[in-house]
């Protein structure tokens, strides 16, 4: 029993010694290149554009996911890795005596995958572990990778946590920035946060405001587009649209874009996009056949040889964008070119890429080609020389840089860590790290500290972000004499430049879309000339908007004004509401039409009276000069040459002199030839008087109480006068009032009061000879004078009645040709009718000039 038992145990324990004491779940199963070394430096690469997803039920092991689409071009910053590790490998100057390895996985495209690479390059990927503490294989201190902004996220946030070095070669999105989320991360490829305001400066350079915008629906175009967005606001452009797609989007989708595309006013369209996405859209593009448009490019899909062919350079003609700095990389391209499965037998990733290089098949057994098989099968004597795709094409090598950039970051980090000696070391009592076992974090803080020169001329060091110098190229599309389509770089971008030093382009060397000759012009609203202003159309971006002309008195003398300039007080606006012009100044000129007019009936009357002074001083003994008081009659003569005379201090520019004298010199003038009337009129009423029986009036109301009367009034209105000039004189002013666009030279009376006590005072004493003569108007005698002085001063009173609301309604000099008018017209009715009817006798009756016709007894007519 005891032996049956023993048997059984050994039994088990065989049964059990034949199994590994542990196991990794699950097969891994991933496209990898490998190579063995001292240190294996790991490496993702899209190689496949996608992934095959198939649905899990979960009832039997899940098979992996199968990727399509092979991409030449992520083949080859696969093979760049591979080449600069070889570089290195024989070259003393970097870890002498250490071997480098690789081991480099597909991420197909897809986050995943992405995830799933990564954590095998830091676990190892051994399905069986065959010592019983299930120690593993040493992992990858560090990994390049991945081409993607959302898989780079990802792994990033899975990894930062182990302070386990990665530096993308292609990871653009400005999130990645952010060390505290993503502190192991690294990059040779400058943030979009450079890029996406590179983009805004080259929309303002040009004067477009009113762009279209494109992303994909990842963290590349969501970043990239946001800050895009936020700078192109900054610099006062619009979006005209922006819309989201990605490459699993529905057809119909895509093609709702491209109608938005087609029917926008806006002939700029700027497209944040990885290249797969971007192909996705210009196959719709193309279908669509849209044409017109200036594209806009990101750096993902700009330089893609693949999208520039002549067949799509149709509707992609003079794309513009910007690119990673191009260089040249020497050697690569014969490594490229040495490339063959049939050199290294087994590699699947190197099996299809001959495959889709040369649309033959490889047979299991390479060493005997089965010429029996009906499909065309690969020789292994194909030559890549003979082939034209994204892989052989090495004239534009900007991303394979990176990646030849970021392998020998990794590598001078290692060289400063393995020469650090022991007591001079930057950890903890001045260690260095252990170089059997190289932690992640050890590499990580020589990672930080890492600057040199690449063989390329290219300064590489990371800032405190992880992230390198930003530079670009600025690329334009442009066909060459042979049909091919051919990226000529048309300026550059460089942030850590000075301001204003940063953007330099070449306007001349570029080739607009559809092979315009003349910048493209996408605007929302056409410019606001000079002269007008913006109306933002309520509802719509401030890029749409109506001009509207300047208001009267306003200018904008530049495009787009938002707002109008009120000219100053002395200035006015030209016709074309774009400049200030002096005001027309205005008032009563000698040289006008209207001043030349009044003056000359001013020097009409002045040299009348003159005549009539004449007549009368050489008449002076005759009875009709006699009669009535020539004295008086002289006096008037001499105040109606001041009346006329006056007047002409009404016309031309005001002054302070003529201002004070004009309206003073007419007061007082008018008083002494009313007052004159007036001594007039009594004297005639008093003759009258004088000849009845007992009367003795004429001797209280002789020469010398006349002189006197006339003086006195005079003396009021002079007083009157003195006190205005005194207080608040008339002064010249600017009058605006009256006309915005024209300035009023007119004199201000200063104080309205006193003005109007000197036109009350005229207007007194006007009165009282109008009455004083109406009442003598029938007083028995040939020649009753009384009777004429009413006539003048009804007409007298008539005028200036008449002058009060023709004074205040008329505006600007007008106003100062109704006040010589008026004293013209009342001037002329004095003269007229108190002086003619004498003149008259005087001249051409003088038979009736004698003394016995004067007092003669025949009555007088009725007024």
């Amino acid at each position: 029993m005891f032996c049956f038992l023993l048997l059984i145990l050994l039994f088990a324990f065989a049964s059990w010694a034949e199994e590994p004491i542990c196991r990794i779940l699950g097969k891994v199963n991933i496209p990898e290149l490998y190579q063995a070394g001292d240190i294996i430096i790991g490496g993702i690469f899209s190689i496949h554009m996608k992934v095959l997803n198939k649905i899990h039920i979960f009832k039997s092991e899940p098979e992996p996911s199968e990727c399509q689409s092979f991409d030449f071009r992520e083949f080859r910053f696969a093979q760049t890795m591979i080449f600069a590790i070889e570089e290195i490998n024989n070259n003393t100057a970097l870890l002498p005596d250490i071997t480098l390895g690789y081991r480099i996985y597909d991420s197909c495209s897809h986050r995943s995958q992405s995830l799933r690479a990564a954590l095998t390059l830091v676990n190892g990927q051994e399905e069986l572990l065959s010592d019983t503490s299930c120690k593993k294989l040493r992992s990858v201190p560090a990994f390049i990778g991945d081409s993607g902004s959302s898989r780079s996220l990802a792994v990033a946030a899975t990894i930062g946590p182990f302070r386990i070095p990665m530096i993308s070669y292609f990871s653009t999105c400005a999130c990645l920035s952010n060390k505290e989320g993503f502190p192991s991360f690294f990059r040779t490829i400058p943030s979009d946060y450079f890029q996406a305001r590179a983009l805004a400066q080259i929309v303002k350079y040009f004067g477009w405001t009113w762009v279209g915008a494109i992303r994909s629906d990842n963290d590349y175009g969501n970043f990239g587009m946001a800050t895009f967005i936020k700078e192109a606001e900054k610099e006062g452009i619009c979006i005209a649209f922006s819309e989201v797609m990605y490459r699993t989007y529905p057809r119909e989708k895509i093609r709702k874009i491209t109608e938005i595309i087609k029917q926008s006013t806006a002939k700029i369209v700027v497209v944040f996009v990885s290249e797969p996405n971007m192909a996705y859209l210009l196959e719709e593009i193309q279908v669509q056949n849209i044409t017109g448009i200036q594209w806009l490019g990101s750096e993902a899909w700009i330089t893609a040889t693949e999208l520039a062919a002549r067949d799509t350079y149709g509707v992609l003609s003079g794309t513009i964008g910007f690119a990673i700095r191009k260089s040249v990389i020497p050697g690569l391209k014969e490594f490229l070119l040495k490339v063959n499965p049939f050199k290294s037998t087994g590699n699947r990733l190197l099996t299809e890429f001959w495959e889709t290089a040369f649309n033959c098949k490889i047979p299991e057994n390479v060493t005997v080609p089965d010429i029996t098989v009906n499909i065309q099968q690969c020789t292994g004597l194909e030559n890549l020389q003979d082939v034209t795709n994204p892989y052989t094409d090495v004239s534009q090598l900007r991303i394979s840089n990176n990646v030849y950039k970021a392998v020998y970051a990794i590598v001078h980090s290692l060289h400063n860590l393995f020469n650090c000696d022991n007591g001079n070391g930057p950890f903890i009592n001045k260690s260095c790290a252990n170089k059997e076992r190289i932690e992640p974090w050890q590499l990580l803080h020589y990672m930080e500290q890492v600057n040199y020169i690449s063989k390329t001329g290219d300064k590489v060091y990371f800032d405190e972000n992880g992230d390198p110098p930003a530079s670009y190229d600025l690329i334009n599309w442009q066909l060459t004499k042979q049909g091919a389509v051919e990226f000529v770089t048309i300026g550059y971008y460089d942030a850590s430049a000075p301001a204003g030093h940063q953007f330099v382009i070449k306007t001349s060397k570029i080739v607009w879309a559809s092979g315009q000759i003349q910048i493209p012009r996408s605007v929302c609203s056409e410019s606001c000339h000079p002269g007008t202003r913006k109306s933002i159309r309520k509802g719509q971006p401030i890029c749409c908007f109506d001009c509207v002309s300047c208001a009267v008195g306003e200018i904008s003398n530049l495009l787009d004004s938002v707002a109008c300039d009120k000219c100053p007080l002395d200035y006015w606006s030209n016709p074309q509401k774009d400049k200030c012009i002096l005001k027309a100044i205005e008032f009563l000129e000698f040289e006008e039409p209207m001043g030349i007019l009044l003056a000359v009936f001013s020097l009409i009357g002045f040299f009348i009276t003159i005549a009539v002074v004449i007549i009368f001083f050489y008449y002076r003994h005759t009875p009709v000069v006699k009669a009535n008081n020539s004295e008086l009659s002289f006096l008037l003569l001499f105040s109606l040459v001041l009346c006329f005379l006056c007047s002409l201090t009404f016309i031309g520019q005001p002054s302070v002199w003529s201002c004070m004298l004009r309206h003073t010199a007419f007061g007082i003038a008018f008083v002494l030839s009313i007052s004159c009337i007036l001594g007039k009129t009594v004297i005639v009423i008093m003759a009258f008087k004088a000849t009845l029986p007992g009367s003795k009036l004429m001797k209280w109301f002789g020469p010398t109480l006349q002189r006197l009367a006339v003086f006195t009034l005079t003396l009021i209105q002079g007083l009157i006068c003195i006190l205005w000039l005194s207080l608040s004189p008339p002064l010249p002013s600017q009058n605006t009032n009256y006309y915005k666009e024209r300035i009023i030279l007119e004199c201000d009376l200063g104080s309205v009061s006193a003005f109007y006590c000197v036109l009350g005072y005229i207007g007194i004493l006007s009165i009282l000879s109008f009455v004083l003569a109406f009442f003598a108007r029938k007083l028995p005698d040939n020649f009753n004078e009384a009777k004429f002085i009413t006539f003048s001063m009804l007409i007298f009173c008539a005028v200036w009645i008449s002058f009060i609301p023709a004074y205040i309604s008329s505006p600007g000099k007008y106003t100062v040709a109704v006040e010589i008018f008026a004293i013209l017209a009342s001037s002329f009715g004095l003269l007229f009718c108190i002086f003619a009817p004498k003149c008259y006798i005087i001249l051409v009756n003088p038979e009736k000039n004698t003394r016995k016709h004067l007092m003669g007894k025949v009555p007088s007519k009725s007024l």
